[in-house]
């Protein structure tokens, strides 16, 4: 489908976040009925596997943004992942398509054998769209969150074991232990530890001292990766236990020493993402300390044509 003719279509850039966190937040907010926290921080950490220069786009008419998309990370294997989002007050005009027009075009421009994009759970336009188009759903996701109102109880850590805040130098061990915690995890996707290294430590929020670690001797049995001023405050960004150090309680207790943390420096708000269908019971530790969906998003997927 072709673009009106007053829409002029660029690649993003960096200082577009800002931008595109506002259009982003207002469509949450109107598909969950709750104000965003989105920011351009949050923007750029979705960035930090694409390639705008090439894989982006920006619709404009009049001086004001009416759509945006991107092209998720090339390194996933046989997978083609866009993103596409109109902005309120903009929908039903066909730009919805046209967007899923150009990620279709940017995605068979790889090699990539299937395409995957997103939808927010309540925003069936979108998905009676994908749906018409060849996608099917196949998978949900949950963004969950808590408000912390009173002190976080830690609880003791395991008799032979140490939770430790991460050391740089252990930077391999760290990314091994949490490549293998997600190895069961639905389209896990591994990358090399150099590339893993370099765009952690080069994303703008990176803090190793929100990095922590529980350690059984010379091995690390459970991890996790923490990011602050995500969403409105802190964020868990990955959380994982190698399988032999499974059901001892490591999950909940470096989640909860992460929610002291973030309480700490002054953050009480706390979100992570996870798969509805987490095979290691995610959500039902998240759900047993006090957090709670704040929205859902629907996975779609289709083979390449």
């Amino acid at each position: 489908m072709s673009l009106p003719q007053a829409i002029t279509r660029r690649a993003l850039t960096k200082e577009d976040a800002e931008v595109v966190a506002a259009l982003c937040g207002e469509d949450e907010a109107a598909f969950t009925g709750q104000p965003s926290q989105l920011s351009a921080n949050d923007v750029l950490a979705w960035w930090a596997g694409t390639d705008l220069e090439n894989k982006s786009w920006l619709l404009e008419e009049d001086g004001r943004v009416v759509g945006v998309g991107w092209l998720e990370r090339e390194d996933y294997g046989d997978l083609g992942t866009f993103v596409s989002v109109v902005a309120q007050g903009e929908k039903g005009r066909g730009l919805g398509a046209a967007l899923l027009d150009i990620g279709e075009e940017a995605v068979l421009a790889t090699a990539a054998a299937r395409l995957q994009t997103f939808a927010l759970g309540a925003d069936t336009a979108a998905a009676d769209l994908f749906r018409s188009r060849g996608y099917r759903e196949v998978r949900r996701f949950y963004e969950m969150a808590i408000e912390l109102d009173g002190p976080v109880e830690v609880p003791a850590v395991p008799d032979g074991l140490s939770l430790e805040t991460f050391d740089e130098s252990e930077a391999r061990p760290f990314h091994d232990a949490m490549d293998e915690a997600f190895g069961d995890h639905w389209e896990h996707h591994p990358f090399p530890f150099e590339q893993w290294w370099q765009e952690k430590r080069d994303a703008p929020d990176y803090d190793p001292t929100l990095w922590f670690v529980v350690r059984d001797g010379d091995e690390l049995a459970a991890v996790v990766r923490n990011e602050s001023n995500r969403n409105g405050g802190g964020y868990v960004a990955a959380l994982g236990v190698r399988r032999a150090w499974r059901r001892r309680g490591l999950a909940r207790l470096l989640l909860l020493h992460s929610f002291a943390e973030f309480q700490r420096r002054g953050q009480s708000r706390v979100t992570l993402g996870v798969d509805a269908e987490s095979p290691t019971g995610a959500t039902k530790l998240y759900d047993g300390v006090g957090m709670h969906v704040e929205m859902e998003m629907v996975v779609f997927e289709k083979a390449r044509p």
